[in-house]
């Protein structure tokens, strides 16, 4: 006898909800299902070279500015006093003598007499920096020591490159002339130091290249001397991973940072002329780089 059986239904399924995949046994094992590939890792980046800390010191000549401008007051007082007590006694023996010894009488040349070392006599010693990448503006500073801040920050209108092709010369010759400021036209005129004067018309060996501008040093100069601050004299090029990209002309890539550095003499003819002279350090005679500030 048959029998039927009536049957089950099956329970209906969502159609939001996709069917569970079983798990095969001893796939993650044997390596039978596709194994996701992970995500490729990249290189890590170069680091970049730190920059030293700065540790130049103020110059030694603003020091004694300070120290002076706190007692010329009282100075000046004495002296007043000192000139009065004095009168009695300077009148009867005023004399004229025939001759004035001069210091540094009998010597040539605009600098005065040389000595052995080539240095002139009574100029005082500073250091110099020209310095700059290759496609950007050369600057020049000017410093009382080399671990101290600069005195005077002066970018000239010419590239790095051919200013230190125009180092190849027998002589280089940088002219800086400035303008007297007519009586009257303003504030302070007259005490204004001749290398604190903002602009200047530049000339190379008797050329015109155009203006030198002197500005405060950024961050990056104040590193360039920082690095240089054991280098009495020499010239190499400082990597501009340190010393900053630089700005050159639109298409082109500063490139890396070139600089010189020596010695130079500088000599005080009056309140509107100085003029430094480098040492060679190889001990010729006659500076191989005059640098001239003149006020007309």
């Amino acid at each position: 006898m048959l029998r039927y059986s009536t049957p089950q239904p099956s329970p209906p399924m969502s159609p939001l909800v996709a069917p569970a995949t079983p798990c095969i046994p001893g796939a993650a094992a044997g390596g039978a299902g596709p194994v996701p590939e992970a995500a490729p890792t990249l290189p890590p980046a170069s680091p970049r070279t730190p920059r030293p800390a700065i540790t130049l010191t103020a110059p030694p000549s603003n020091k004694r500015r300070r120290r002076g401008a706190a007692r010329s007051s009282l100075r000046a007082i004495r002296a007043v006093r000192a000139l009065f007590r004095s009168l009695p006694i300077l009148a009867p023996a005023c004399r004229f003598p025939g001759v004035i010894p001069r210091h540094g009488a009998g010597g040539g040349g605009g600098g005065g007499p040389r000595g052995q070392d080539g240095h002139v006599s009574g100029a005082s010693r500073t250091t110099g920096t020209l310095f700059g990448h290759r496609r950007a503006r050369v600057t020049l500073a000017v410093q009382e020591t080399p671990g101290s801040v600069p005195i005077l920050l002066l970018e000239l209108a010419m590239q790095t490159g051919r200013f230190m092709q125009e180092m190849g010369a027998e002589h280089l010759r940088v002219a800086l002339e400035c303008e007297k400021k007519p009586p009257g036209a303003g504030a302070g005129i007259g005490r204004t130091r001749l290398l604190d004067e903002p602009l200047w018309t530049a000339y190379v060996n008797g050329r015109k290249i155009g203006y030198a501008v002197r500005r405060e040093p950024t961050d990056d100069d104040l590193t360039v001397m920082q690095l240089l601050r054991t280098v009495s004299a020499g010239a190499g090029v400082l990597p501009a991973d340190v010393v900053g990209a630089g700005t050159a002309p639109e298409g082109q890539e500063a490139g890396d940072l070139a600089y010189m550095r020596a010695h130079f003499d500088r000599v005080v003819g009056s309140r509107d002329s100085e003029s430094f002279y480098m040492l060679n350090p190889d001990g010729n005679n006659g500076p191989e780089l005059s640098i001239f500030f003149i006020r007309i």
